[in-house]
């Protein structure tokens, strides 16, 4: 089997179902009948699942991932198993730094440029709305990037970096990538560019809009409307997007998750970037670039990552991508007993499943019949527990307006169970899909053996679609009607090369570990006031300090990778962490930052109190941090 571009395909259901037909392992019995039995038809696929010395692999890949090097990788001792110190390798290796080297693709980081956004927030009826403190945050960003006000003024960067620095390359044919977050967003770009175009009389930037879908009308975008449409791409012409900005006719895409991998155009020359990157996505996107042409030059504006995620995402390929550890099997078994322990189904309802999926009689239409009680359980629990939350969060209002501290108290612990049970809730159904995912990854490289895997993999597989909890949930709005975008600046900050070769820290790829031990985020209700002066400290306070979130960012970044530090942070409190390891760490990691940050470091290096402070927004950003990484 050749993988021309060995990625996350390869390490799913439909790789398995590919092995399995290249196999045809366990051949299956036929019955008294002259059929073919479910039993058998369930020992074929457990039969399947187990290596083959029938079939050879051969797989090509620039940016893989941890599972593509386990499951494609040799170890380089191949007597013994696999393991920390045996751990899968490529058999050939062609690295980015030796094909920049050589000549045969760019450096796209030679020229980088990152903005710096400060904004301040205002809403006159903040003190009164309470809300999900995550959600708050998160839907006060978006509002934040879809503002009329911060679209023009990227634009305006966009469009004049292109005419000064670009447009020119190429005899005036280098064409350029607005990479964006989302199709509202990238529509949005495309209005404000060709409105800004029109208005300053530039006959020489030609932008055209890609995404898939449809965007539904909203106070900017006038009408729904599809990339083919002539309010957003009139020159298209019925032509298929790729060919069309191949000519003349269009020299800038903005771009909304679409053209951002495989996308060969060899006449790209500047991105501009404002979505966050990292990982896998950062390398292929921003390697459109890498393409070679006579003269051609590359350049890179982006208006939301930090240099250092940017080099955090290419380090781990500049030279030899590697494996940390491996997966550990355990974790397979340590989720089915985790599902099985919820009593949301009952191990009757799975072989009953099972035996129904794979007897190649029964009808389709009989599967819903065996997920339905388990269903029906997670529906009504969740139904209860909603119930309760309502219940208990109006006891607290009336507590708190009557001054019931007793009453109050009570409230409060009830509320917290019944958040408990909920998160238990939204355990299991996460835990359902990684169960699956799991095991049709790591069956490819362990050989299970075991039925009762293989019948909860195919029922988990099919109960994880019914249990839909946005049914259940009636979603808290956001009231952003009358939210203000009070100050506004956009600041270049440095122009520089990012030089992969001076990278340093572990860059070892992360097997599969721990997955499904997490527990989902428990809502921290706020008064929204509270969140926009949280939004507004960070991100803008005093805006002239426009380098300070920056400045923060980078310094969490790099005191997140400290693990003894890290295991002090995510197990003490504030106060317990600031007689622990982080003031020293913290007061290091500042005098190693002087040289890019004197005006942000010499301050809090003078200031003790200064620091303190600062030292103590740390912590809070790399708790945040850990909740988010654990999911």
């Amino acid at each position: 089997m050749i993988a021309d571009e060995a990625h996350s395909s390869q390490t799913g259901s439909s790789a398995s179902k590919l092995k399995a037909l290249l196999a045809a392992a366990g051949e299956a019995v036929e019955a008294e009948d002259g059929g073919i039995s479910a039993e058998a038809m369930l020992d074929a696929a457990v039969a399947s699942r187990r290596p083959s010395e029938r079939i050879s692999y051969y797989a090509f890949t620039a940016t893989p991932k941890a599972k593509t090097l386990e499951l494609f990788g040799r170890p380089p001792d191949p007597d013994l198993p696999a393991s920390a110190d045996n751990t899968p390798e490529p058999f050939h290796l062609y690295s980015m730094r030796q094909a920049i080297e050589e000549g045969f693709i760019l450096d796209v980081l030679r020229n980088y440029v990152t903005y710096a956004t400060a904004w301040k927030l205002a809403h006159p009826d903040g003190e009164e709305q309470e809300v999900d403190s995550k959600k708050a945050s998160r839907t006060l960003a978006k509002w934040v990037r879809l503002h009329p006000y911060n679209i023009a003024q990227r634009v305006e960067v966009i469009v004049e970096h292109y005419r000064d620095n670009v447009r020119h390359l190429l005899d005036g044919q280098a064409k350029a990538m607005v990479v964006t977050a989302s199709r509202q967003e990238a529509v949005r770009y495309q209005l404000a560019m060709r409105q800004y175009i029109e208005q300053h009389g530039y006959g020489d930037v030609h932008p055209m809009v890609a995404f898939s879908g449809s965007v539904l009308p909203d106070e900017v975008i006038p009408e729904e409307v599809t990339e083919t449409s002539r309010l957003l791409n009139p020159g298209l012409k019925g032509r298929d997007l790729a060919e069309a900005f191949d000519t003349d006719d269009f020299n800038v895409m903005i771009a909304a998750n679409k053209f951002q991998t495989g996308f060969d155009q060899p006449k790209l020359c500047a991105m501009y970037v404002d979505k966050k990157l990292q990982g896998v996505d950062c390398v292929q996107t921003l390697s459109r670039l890498n393409r070679l042409f006579d003269g051609k030059q590359t350049f890179i504006l982006d208006f939301y990552n930090d240099e250092q995620e940017i080099l955090d995402a290419f380090a781990p390929y500049y030279q030899k991508a590697e494996l940390a550890d491996v997966s550990d099997p355990q974790v397979v078994i340590d989720l089915q007993r985790s599902l099985d322990a919820s009593g949301i189904y009952h191990w009757p309802e799975v072989e009953g499943f099972a035996k129904t999926f794979f007897d190649p009689k029964a009808p389709a239409s009989s599967l819903s019949y065996h997920c339905r009680p388990a269903q029906d359980r997670f529906k009504y629990r969740y139904q209860a527990i909603l119930e309760q939350l309502q219940t208990w969060k109006e006891a607290r209002r009336v507590a708190e307006q009557n001054g019931d501290d007793k009453g109050l108290k009570r409230a409060e612990q009830e509320l917290k169970d019944a958040g408990t049970t909920r998160d238990e809730l939204d355990l299991f159904r996460k835990n359902l899909q990684s169960f699956v995912r799991t095991y049709e990854f790591l069956s490819q490289i362990v050989t299970f053996d075991d039925p009762e895997l293989e019948q909860l993999c195919v029922f988990a597989r099919h109960l994880y679609p019914l249990l839909r909890i946005d049914r259940l949930l009636e979603e808290e709005a956001i009231d952003v009607s009358e939210l203000e975008l009070t100050h506004y600046r956009l600041t270049k900050r440095e122009e520089k090369r990012l030089r992969l070769e001076e990278a340093e820290g572990d860059y070892g790829l992360q097997p599969v570990s721990e997955v499904g031990s997490g527990k989902p985020f428990d809502p921290e209700k706020q008064r929204l006031a509270e969140i926009i002066d949280r939004l507004n400290d960070l991100y803008g306070a005093e805006v002239s300090d426009d380098d300070k979130l920056h400045f923060f960012r980078g310094m969490a970044g790099r005191l997140s990778k400290d693990k003894s530090l890290m295991a002090q942070v995510i197990s003490h409190s504030e106060d317990q962490a600031m007689h622990g390891l982080l003031p020293s760490r913290f007061t290091e990691t500042v005098m190693d930052t002087m040289t890019d940050n004197e005006k942000m470091a010499i301050p809090l290096l003078e200031d003790e109190e200064m620091a303190a402070k600062a030292c103590r927004i740390i912590f809070q950003m790399l708790v945040q941090g850990h909740r988010v990484a654990e999911g």
